[in-house]
């Protein structure tokens, strides 16, 4: 019997409850199902930039300049590996312990690029995308998930992290429901 393979695309660690959330829509498939985890490396020249820019301009003007070549990039990108690399674990551990069978990787292309790349490679019979709400992105249609519904010829499915099904649909939880 062939496997069920299933990619999902997550921009954090799944929680417990987020892992037996995905687990709880494959129950009812017969083929054992496998877990193909993707997690994009954060970064690193992004998130200086971002910690720079969140500077308010009198802290600048308060404070002596501090230029990108002052900033210890290679420091920050190991760091980025680090977090990124314990994200996967604990996803994967969390997948496990919900009692699906889970693989996983850092991805550094472009995630749509990464997730398309590896439907393909495992035969996907779907794709699964787990994000924080980004209602902007979603608005217009630029999001992850926009992006892969163009992209990959497998059904997509986007769910927000920390949210249960009925927060959801019901709009009772974080996520957008319509504008």
């Amino acid at each position: 019997m062939a496997d069920y393979d299933v990619v999902l695309l997550v921009e954090q660690a799944l929680s417990p409850a987020d892992a037996a959330q995905v687990r709880s829509l494959h129950e009812a498939i017969e083929e054992p199902v496998v877990y193909h985890v993707l997690l994009p490396l954060e970064d690193a020249a992004a998130r200086v930039e971002a910690a720079m820019g969140s500077l308010s301009g009198g802290e600048l003007l308060a404070s002596p300049a501090m230029s990108m070549s002052e900033v210890d990039l290679e420091a920050v990108r190991q760091d980025s590996e680090v977090r990124s690399t314990s994200d996967l674990a604990r996803t994967l551990e969390a997948l496990t312990a919900a009692g699906a069978t889970a693989r996983g990787e850092v991805v550094t292309e472009p995630p749509i690029t990464a997730l398309a790349e590896k439907v393909k490679a495992v035969d996907g019979r779907e794709a699964i995308i787990l994000t924080r709400p980004h209602v902007v992105a979603e608005f217009f249609h630029v999001d992850w998930t926009s992006q892969a519904r163009r992209k990959i010829g497998v059904p997509v499915l986007h769910l927000l992290e920390h949210e249960n099904f009925d927060e959801q649909s019901s709009g009772a939880g974080e996520g957008v429901t319509g504008f």
